[in-house]
């Protein structure tokens, strides 16, 4: 994955130190896709990175038929079918990421570069000035992808690691990127800080580790109080106990507690020299040691969409009209896996897949005929080697994430692979594909969405799979939502019915809603919310009788207890209810108090009314 800033360098150098030749064997994904795997949805297993650079190869550079007002904070852009003409609507649903929006479920935008701690310039506005950042954001919306940019270290040698060492600068930083996070309303940030490893040498990485957790500690807390996504991104690291730990300046298990997905580069195994991108065995080795100290959902395997082609020798004396630097070990070529298969046809090759490492590979000459400097006659022969990942290498990565469980594939960048390799994790999330959960919710008690304040009612839930067998033991979360915020007030477990049933009471109005999480076997589930509205309640205290023409008192008590609220005494007279004196306020308790006096022997039947929304139940009072 290139992580550098300059839009011309679009795969990072990074010599890695590792060379392993094991023979690894994968069972992989078939790509005829099962009965049973046709009726779900597929897992949402593919993420990757979008740069600022070629945002047009996921989506489409379209106009909306009005141009977008300024918008506010946290008030996104609006981008519905309606915002855009035929052609475009047409354009938008046929992209790389509306076509496989059913892979994913959140996307890397990689269009932020710390500079100071109070400075994260915005690499996508200068890129793109004449397509607002928020409309593009939007249509990731409309893709329904939860939006977590990535943040690069676009600072000089050692100056980040000095930032972190000084608490105060240190919280600056993370109030800088919270505050991004909240002010475009993005999901989260990631953040792919590769100075340390790359930029300022191994020698200050065990000064700077644990500078980076302190650092991720202080991140997490603050985005977590504002319920966001922390995301890192860093090369491979082994277990610590091993000779060769990797790049252990990320201390993995330090911040396993308080980052929410890792990202690891498991690519750019060899750059200065011909050999596999990412040899499968050292892939599945760094995951391994990811997963023995975090849960494997938080995991995400690095895929490369490009390949390389070194020079490995030259023989004879090049001609001036051939390109320049021509010689061995010179920087690699790269090019995109989606035109591999073309390279190979124009190179003249037949490319082999290496089980081995599960990349392919091919060498090829390249001659060139001209003159010299001075004028001679001259032939060279320039011999290289390519090596790429193809579909069958993401089958075999794929086949890892279904092994241990990860929480999916990371691809620098989304849209450089082939159809085939895209196929290929299609085919792979198909047979990961979890069993859809199906809930219900009714409430029982509740009238016409409405109770009494502090009368109970039932909440009960019915889940099931698709084909209606119950789904038992199954833990379900109540939630409750006031004013925007939903919060869990009871786990619930399904009974061998696949039900659940609970009493509830409420103090204020709120919305209901049951939900489950997701899990490897399951899919999330959310029942629609139910709004339940909460009417105050009146509770009576009166004599049974009183005596013709003394005075009897009536206490009504409001609950909840407000005060300040306007009461009446009513009586049913001739089939009408006439109020019995002016109206009384509640005290501080909520309490109001009646005097009245009856002239006539009999049964009076009263009631209160407060305002104009609350009524007590009628009762009656023998007057002798």
């Amino acid at each position: 994955m290139s992580k550098t800033s300059k839009k011309n360098k679009k795969i990072k150098i990074t010599s890695l130190l590792v060379v392993i030749s094991t023979l690894f064997g994968l069972v992989v994904p078939s790509a005829v896709h099962t009965a049973s795997a046709s009726n779900k949805e597929p897992r949402k297993i593919v993420t990757g990175w979008i740069p600022y650079y070629s945002i047009d190869r996921v989506l489409p550079r379209v106009r909306k038929l009005t141009p977008s007002a300024p918008t506010g904070i946290n008030q996104p852009a609006v981008c519905d079918s309606s915002q855009y003409g035929p052609t475009e609507n047409a354009a938008i649903e046929s992209s790389y990421l509306f076509r496989n929006k059913d892979l994913m479920k959140e996307v890397l935008p990689f269009w932020f570069s710390l500079k100071s701690p109070t400075l994260i310039r915005n690499d996508y506005n200068t890129g793109n000035p004449s397509w607002p950042m928020a409309d593009t954001v939007c249509l990731m919306r409309r893709a329904g992808m939860q939006i977590i940019p990535t943040m690069t270290d676009g600072t000089a040698k050692l100056v980040l690691a000095g930032y972190l060492a000084n608490p105060t600068t240190r919280t600056i930083l993370v109030k800088s990127i919270v505050d991004l996070v909240n002010v475009n309303g993005f999901d989260g940030i990631d953040l792919d800080y590769e100075g340390f490893a790359f930029v300022d040498g191994n020698s200050t990485w065990t000064r700077t580790a644990p500078l980076w957790v302190a650092f991720i500690k202080e991140l997490s807390i603050a985005l977590r109080a504002n319920k966001k996504i922390l995301s890192v991104t860093t090369p491979y690291l082994y277990d610590p106990n091993e000779k060769q730990k990797g790049y252990f300046v990320y201390a993995w298990a330090d911040i396993a507690s308080s980052i929410d997905r890792l990202r690891i580069m498991t690519y750019d195994f060899n750059v200065a020299k011909p050999g596999p991108n990412a040899p499968i065995a050292w892939v599945d080795k760094t995951i391994r040691y990811a997963i023995s100290i975090m849960p494997s959902s938080k995991v995400y395997v690095g895929l490369p969409g490009y390949g390389r082609d070194w020079i490995t020798a030259v023989q004879g004396k090049c001609p001036i009209s051939a390109p320049p630097g021509l010689k061995a070990g010179a920087k690699a070529a790269t090019f995109l896996m989606v035109n591999a298969e073309r390279k190979a046809a124009i190179d003249n090759a037949n490319p082999v897949f290496d089980a081995t490492v599960s990349e392919a590979t091919y060498s090829y000459t390249q001659t060139y005929n001209g003159v010299t400097a001075d004028g001679a006659s001259t032939t060279c022969n320039v011999n290289r080697t390519v090596w790429y990942q193809n579909s069958r290498s993401y089958a075999e990565r794929m086949a890892l994430v279904a092994k241990y469980r990860l929480g999916g594939a990371a691809l620098w960048t989304l849209g450089m692979e082939d159809q085939s390799s895209t196929n290929e994790m299609r085919n792979a999330a198909l047979a990961m594909a979890p069993d859809t959960v199906v809930s219900t919710m009714s409430l029982s008690g509740v009238t016409q969405g409405s109770i009494f304040y502090a009368d109970q009612f039932t909440v009960s839930g019915l889940f099931t799979l698709k084909d209606k067998s119950p789904i038992v033991g199954l833990p379900v979360a109540l939630e409750i939502n006031r004013g925007g915020v939903w919060t869990k007030v009871a786990e619930l477990v399904t009974d061998a019915n696949g039900s659940v049933n609970t009493p509830i009471t409420l103090a204020s109005s709120a919305g209901i809603r049951l939900t489950t999480l997701a899990t490897w076997e399951r899919t999330e589930s959310m029942t629609p919310e139910q709004v339940v509205a909460v009417k105050s309640k009146i509770l009576i205290d009166r004599p049974n009788s009183a005596s013709r023409a003394e005075s009897f008192t009536i206490k009504a008590q409001l609950l909840p207890q407000v005060a300040g609220k306007s009461a009446v005494l009513q009586k049913y007279v001739s089939g009408k209810w006439q109020n019995v004196g002016a109206p009384i306020p509640s005290d501080a308790s909520g309490v109001i108090t009646f005097s009245s006096v009856e002239n006539n022997r009999g049964i009076v039947t009263l009631r209160v009314q407060v305002g104009a929304e609350v009524t007590s139940e009628t009762f009656a009072i023998i007057i002798r």
